[in-house]
């Protein structure tokens, strides 16, 4: 087709934000419904795209190629399986994100929402991406609105979380810039799909990857480098910690597939066992940690952690259920991280405490809440019939296939998360109820029973019948593992040949 539908996806949250930036409203109402019917009318175009999509192709689909910087970058994006998802998981998140703000945001609310909305935009153009440094400018720009939401609306430590958060992203990142320039300089491109077809040369492969390596592991974020997470979680608005946890863990998840095994595979051989050992820490330590925390969103920030580590796990299967694995738990984590997230932002709004022991009894008091605050932690525990489920089971395949042993302490990760996740929704809603303020909170309005609803669905759905999205990825899945074992056996042979 001829319709540049990806830019539009891309431009239109942006237009949105423009809109609301030049306008004289400053009726909340009127600002709020501005920001939601942009984002709406994103998701709605994000799902014709889902219909026109074939997933029987692996090759790149809807393909918008125009130059920008002559002889050196052009404006390239396009979409295959694995990156449509993630761009209708951006879609689907960002109204909700704005539909939650009705209680949290105070103060400046206009200025909130163009964040959310240009934060929008610039997701988009990371999942879209053909070009390396039209990848790294949406990777990087994301920091920005990100840093604002954090450091404007956050709670007490606000500043001191959000410069975390930008710091470590940021120096994670540098190396990832001088990599691209070495890539240009070694190939003579930045177009991925070009440099699929070339190959890079085996004997800068190792470098390059660390490179990248050490931009997504900061993102992931990866042990040791996790430790700005539950800063910017605890002090972030809630809208701020669903978008984070949803959305742009994700980004570095998706870095992980399209370049580290798509552009080093060689490498990506070689760092095989680091990312196991860094991953099985991932799921173990943080495990542990979340079991001892006393604030909701620290326990749950901790527990993005553990998650993101079964994604990394599973990528660096290199197998077919590792990887659709990985990214069916991307797609959950999304999904129920920030169903979580919001069940937090619930009650404080109520009783402004995060701690867990200001709670306890709420089922006798707030029941339609405690119902669908234990659907999304079984869901986060991973309980079958749930979209939790049909990842780590496919992960946990993969890695039985590759390594037995490091799928039987990943599978001690299970066990952990169901013992953090049962002691929290038992500390919270269950038990006696001490604290006699909890007696006059009111159960959930119309918009938060909407939102959580809204989320729940597919978490049900996709825990009974993930065909959807297997179907949707199956292709380029199987196409990027071809490619992957193509380069390597190509690379030994040409040794065998040398030697």
């Amino acid at each position: 087709m001829n319709f540049p539908i990806l830019s539009s996806l891309i431009i239109l949250p942006t237009i949105g934000a423009l809109f609301l930036m030049f306008s004289k409203e400053n009726n909340t109402t009127t600002v709020k419904y501005v920001a939601l019917f942009t984002s709406f009318v994103n998701f709605l175009i994000s799902i014709y795209l889902w219909v026109l999509f074939d997933p029987s192709i692996s090759i790149f689909q809807f393909v918008e190629d125009r130059e920008w910087l002559k002889g050196f970058i052009n404006y390239k994006i396009g979409i295959d399986g694995i990156s449509i998802l993630f761009i209708i998981l951006t879609t689907f998140i960002t109204p909700i994100c704005i539909i939650s703000v009705n209680n949290s945001i105070k103060k400046r609310l206009r200025d909130f929402l163009i964040s959310i909305l240009i934060m929008e935009s610039l997701m988009i153009g990371v999942f879209c991406s053909l070009d390396l440094v039209i990848f790294y400018l949406f990777f990087e720009a994301g920091l920005i609105p990100m840093f604002l939401i954090i450091g404007i609306w956050g709670g007490e430590r606000r500043v001191y979380s959000a410069f975390k958060f930008f710091l470590y992203t940021l120096l994670g990142s540098v190396l990832m810039l001088v990599a691209i320039i070495s890539i240009y300089w070694i190939s003579g491109t930045t177009d991925i799909v070009k440099l699929y077809e070339l190959g890079i040369d085996g004997k800068y492969q190792n470098l390059l990857w660390l490179a990248f390596f050490s931009s997504f592991a900061v993102k992931t974020p990866m042990w040791p480098v996790h430790t700005w997470l539950p800063d910017a979680h605890v002090e972030a608005p809630t809208a701020g910690s669903v978008l984070l946890a949803a959305i742009l863990l994700k980004m570095a998840g998706y870095g992980f597939i399209r370049f580290s095994l798509g552009l080093f595979p060689l490498a990506s051989e070689v760092f095989t066992p680091l990312v196991y050992i860094l991953s099985l820490i991932a799921i173990i330590y943080t495990s542990l940690v979340a079991l001892m925390q006393e604030d909701m969103k620290k326990l749950i920030a901790y527990s993005s952690v553990a998650h993101m580590g079964f994604v990394t796990l599973g990528i660096f299967t290199i197998t077919q259920q590792g990887i659709e694995g990985s990214i069916i738990q991307m797609i959950s984590h999304g999904l129920v991280s920030a169903a979580l997230f919001l069940c937090v932002g619930v009650v404080y709004d109520r009783m402004h405490s995060r701690l867990i022991n200001t709670y306890g009894g709420l089922v006798s008091v707030i029941p339609k809440y405690s119902v669908l605050f234990m659907l999304f932690t079984l869901a986060a525990l991973g309980l079958p019939g749930t979209s939790g489920f049909i990842g780590e089971f496919l992960i946990l395949m993969g890695a039985f296939k590759d390594n037995f042993l490091v799928a039987v302490i990943a599978s001690l990760g299970v066990i952990f998360g169901a013992a953090y996740m049962l002691w929290l929704y038992r500390r919270v809603v269950f038990g006696d109820l001490n604290n006699k303020d909890l007696l006059k909170i009111p159960d959930l309005n119309n918009s938060e029973k909407f939102i959580l609803w809204l989320l729940a669905i597919p978490v049900l759905f996709f825990g009974f019948y993930p065909e959807p999205l297997i179907n949707t990825i199956e292709v380029s899945i199987k196409d990027l593992i071809e490619m992957y074992n193509f380069n390597i056996n190509k690379y030994t042979q040409e040794v065998s040949i040398n030697e």
